[in-house]
């Protein structure tokens, strides 16, 4: 701690990093600990390839994971991280461009998307023990837990909806073709098939659905076959540009396949068809349906989060399908413990995740107070005093602020969702303890120690 503090006394005098001093701070930990990079080093070395025309350098991996750092936190799109690189000296001086050319967004897409979630993860505990080691924030010796549900950019799913998705879409990849010249004429089925997509959703008598469903069917039989044929024709010619469109038309064909099968099962044969085995959105397809008690079903994915006493994420997972909160308990304990090398003593979650099971694996592991929020049946919760039942209680619901900031922070899951959210997560997890320390010690460096200022323990709802 005292390293970091005569670091940033450093900074803290040139008037550049006194404006942002969260980034001085992650700048100064990214400094002394270059181990850090190695994490990513094996997803991004080997990747890039001279070009005879263009750039010969590329950007260093102390370079991209300063650059996503930066692009999180600010929450800029690549376009605008580029952009960010002539605008902002603090961005050009925490990503050591050092009087080089900016790099371009296109660069930066290519690097940072190859990083893998496993990497971020680690890079996560490895950013979050040199907190807890050397600032002193988090001791890990009370967790909390609770999940949530990071939704994709997707409209509500229906049957009718997907149909009229899958018919425009082809039509317009196919369309590209016939400006290019590889295809000669292009029957258009959107006018028909828009028309029937508004019918369907006007009409309440299931008989009349089902015949105007039939017809919406066999407009997209048709459009398939279009689609199948022009994909064909292209891939045989030699232009490099028709076989990309070609290979538009190849994605898309499984997809209109399947909400061509789930359409005739549910709607013309009444069938219930399996959620695992349905498909929520065709620009999105790793959607999943997630629903909690008895609120209304969000679509996207669900993700498991584990908090210390500084709001310090500890631990994130995000899961395949909606599994049982219970299920998600015995292993966020575990990371924990193996991540950090310490056993919590409290741990507390709301009524989902309770269960004898997670309560014995919890107890087997040495955890001296077990706490969920409600209880049911025979189940006790296991603590030291009432008292401590009842802070720890209290303390719980601090975790819904955290998962607040999550929802805000990253509002829709990407088709890289597991890499972008971990790496937000990554950030979040730095980010509250940076913000107070940074501060903190901003303002004691510049007017002296004072009393009043809030530590960064005593600001952070501490049980003790």
């Amino acid at each position: 701690m005292k390293k970091i503090l005569n670091d940033l006394k450093l900074k803290f005098e040139a008037a550049l990093w006194a404006l942002d001093p969260e980034l001085a701070l992650i700048d100064t930990i990214l400094e002394q600990h270059p181990e850090l990079f190695e994490i990513v080093r094996g997803d991004i070395v080997g990747i890039g390839k001279d070009s005879a025309t263009g750039r010969q350098d590329s950007p260093t991996v102390e370079q991209i994971v300063r650059a996503a750092l930066y692009k999180e936190m600010k929450k800029l799109n690549y376009r605008d991280l580029e952009y960010a690189q002539y605008d902002s000296r603090i961005c050009s001086t925490f990503i050591k461009l050092e009087g080089r050319k900016p790099l371009s967004f296109e660069v930066f897409h290519k690097y940072i998307s190859q990083i893998k979630g496993e990497s971020l993860k680690e890079l996560m505990v490895a950013i979050n023990r040199i907190i807890i080691e050397e600032a002193g924030v988090e001791d890990g010796k009370s967790v909390r837990m609770d999940s949530t549900v990071v939704e994709t950019d997707i409209h509500y799913p229906t049957n009718n909806e997907l149909t009229w998705d899958c018919i425009k879409t082809a039509h317009r990849i196919i369309k590209q073709l016939e400006k290019s010249g590889c295809l000669k004429k292009v029957r258009n089925y959107q006018k028909q098939a828009k028309k029937h997509r508004f019918q369907i959703n006007n009409t309440k008598k299931s008989d009349k659905k089902n015949e105007l469903f039939e017809k919406q069917l066999k407009l997209l039989r048709s459009s398939i076959n279009q689609a199948e044929r022009a994909a064909v024709e292209a891939s045989m010619r030699g232009d490099i540009n028709d076989w990309l469109i070609a290979q538009q038309l190849k994605n898309l064909l499984p997809k209109m396949e399947k909400v061509y099968d789930i359409t005739r099962r549910h709607e013309l044969f009444g069938e219930s068809v399996p959620n695992a085995e349905k498909i929520f959105s065709i620009y999105e397809e790793h959607t999943d349906i997630i629903v909690k008690g008895k609120r209304e079903a969000e679509f996207g994915h669900k993700v498991n989060l584990t908090t210390g006493r500084s709001n310090i994420i500890l631990d994130v997972d995000i899961v395949e399908g909606n599994p049982a909160d219970s299920q998600l308990y015995a292993g966020a304990l575990e990371r924990v413990c193996l991540g950090y090398g310490v056993t919590p003593r409290d741990v507390v979650t709301d009524g989902g995740y309770a269960s004898v099971k997670n309560q014995e694996t919890a107890k087997g592991k040495g955890v001296v107070n077990i706490v969920f929020n409600k209880i049911v049946g025979s189940l006790k919760n296991i603590v030291t005093s009432g008292n401590m039942e009842t802070r720890l209680k209290k303390w719980r619901s601090g975790i819904e602020a955290v998962i607040c900031g999550v929802t805000c922070n990253c509002s829709t899951a990407l088709m890289y969702c597991t890499a972008m959210v971990l790496l937000m997560e990554v950030w979040m997890g730095i980010l509250v303890p940076c913000i107070t320390v940074a501060r903190a010690l901003f303002w004691v460096t510049s007017c002296g120690l004072d009393k009043s200022l809030p530590t960064p323990l005593v600001s952070a709802a501490v049980i003790k």
